[in-house]
């Protein structure tokens, strides 16, 4: 049972041998008297019936400059990496380990950590590791590395993986005075480069008795977070929107894309005391206001669904909303929604 569990639990693990996957002994000789004899991948491809991508990661992986490409050696190192298990990174390396750690408590994704860990670390290769390995580090406690109990941290706080399978809910909607259709909305706006325009929509809480008013700004994904005490009619949402968007420099707010949702029936009053046009998507259509929709999902880590929204105060909420704008986000280049917003708003001052 020992052997057995040392091969990772497959017969004859590393072999290979007859199942075609893999490359044999006797191909990598074939293929290592060809290369010597300065044939190309392509031509080697066609002599042994395989693909020439084939040929060329057996070349690449396998060659070294000193003396090229050997046969017995590239069999050797193939035999070694289809062993399993194979060592787990975050177990061997503790100093990693603490650094992925710290940051799942802040509730950065997996993969965050990973594109964030080579801009922190440009010169120590020991400080890379996959998403996936972090996923397999806390799903899977026989890899080894990060405490079950992080799963907590996910933005799903699922100790295991399991297909996502959502049923469509269908919301009541009602008939909004003056709407302005998405279609209408500037072209500058589609595609990002100026900032300015912003999405908007409500997550909602348990019964739907409460709602925190979400805003995300399109270019630079900066989230502010709408304090709701009094309620989610259209009045409480105005005033409430009014509010929180008047914080802003004019130079910032040129619309807002907000589904079609009767909070929104007093937009006219919104648009009269911010001079922002509010544009509303089609039904059903959440893909037109991509960014809330995925920073709202973000933030049901934070106010998980079913809870009660109103015992938030305004200032956890923009607690919540700093570290939300304090993770870096592969779309910005790693940089952090509030590096990009403090850009734009220095820019004039540079200027």
């Amino acid at each position: 049972m020992r052997w057995f569990q040392d091969a990772g639990g497959v017969i004859n693990n590393g072999a290979g041998a007859g199942s075609g996957r893999y490359l044999s002994f006797e191909e990598r000789e074939e293929i290592m008297l060809r290369r010597d004899r300065g044939e190309s991948r392509r031509s080697i491809a066609v002599a042994l019936g395989r693909e020439p991508s084939t040929i060329g990661r057996e070349l690449a992986r396998n060659s070294t400059v000193r003396v090229g490409y050997r046969a017995g050696r590239a069999d050797e190192k193939a035999r070694d990496r289809r062993r399993r298990p194979k060592p787990v990174k975050l177990a061997d390396c503790p100093r990693l380990r603490r650094v992925v750690q710290g940051k799942l408590k802040l509730k950065w994704s997996p993969r965050q950590i990973a594109l964030w860990l080579p801009r922190r670390f440009p010169d120590d290769e020991s400080m890379r590791v996959s998403h996936e390995t972090i996923y397999q580090s806390l799903f899977v406690q026989s890899r080894g590395g990060l405490r079950k109990e992080l799963t907590a941290c996910l933005r799903t706080g699922r100790a295991l993986r399991k297909p996502r399978v959502r049923s469509r809910q269908q919301e009541k909607r009602g008939r909004i005075p003056a709407m302005i259709n998405i279609r209408e909305r500037p072209a500058e706006a589609a595609d990002r480069a100026v900032p300015g325009h912003w999405e908007g929509d409500l997550i909602i809480g348990e019964d739907g008795g409460s709602a925190i008013g979400t805003l995300v700004e399109r270019s630079t994904r900066y989230c502010m977070l709408v304090h709701l005490p009094d309620g989610r009619d259209a009045e409480a949402v105005r005033d409430a929107l009014i509010a929180t968007i008047t914080t802003l420099p004019a130079h910032l707010t040129k619309s807002l894309t907000w589904d079609q949702g009767v909070e929104m029936t007093r937009h006219a009053d919104f648009t009269i005391a911010t001079g922002i046009d509010v544009y509303f998507c089609d039904p059903h259509s959440p893909w037109q206001r991509g960014s809330n929709e995925n920073t709202n999902g973000l933030l049901r880590q934070y106010f998980p669904k079913g809870t009660d929204l109103s015992v938030h105060t305004r200032q956890h909420l923009d607690d919540v909303a700093a570290e939300l704008n304090g993770r870096p986000r592969e779309t910005l280049n790693m940089r952090t929604p509030a590096e990009a917003l403090n850009q734009l708003l220095s820019a004039p001052l540079a200027a």
